[in-house]
């Protein structure tokens, strides 16, 4: 078992080694990208969250 686990941590070492981290012009363009992509999906979601609850209003009364 403990065998298993050295071997476990040795591979997670190496591969460690292997992943490339973005630099800090790609880091913020991703940021960019995830934060206009949020603000755009809440602005749809918001207005067909606002058409639906008028429509079900409307239902209703």
């Amino acid at each position: 078992m403990i065998e298993k686990i050295k071997t476990f941590f040795k591979e997670v070492k190496i591969e460690t080694k292997k992943v490339v981290f973005p630099n800090k012009d790609e880091l913020i363009g991703s940021t960019w990208v995830v934060i206009l992509s949020v603000l755009i999906i809440s602005f749809f979601l918001g207005i067909v969250d606002f058409g639906l609850s008028k429509a079900v209003e409307s239902i209703v009364n």
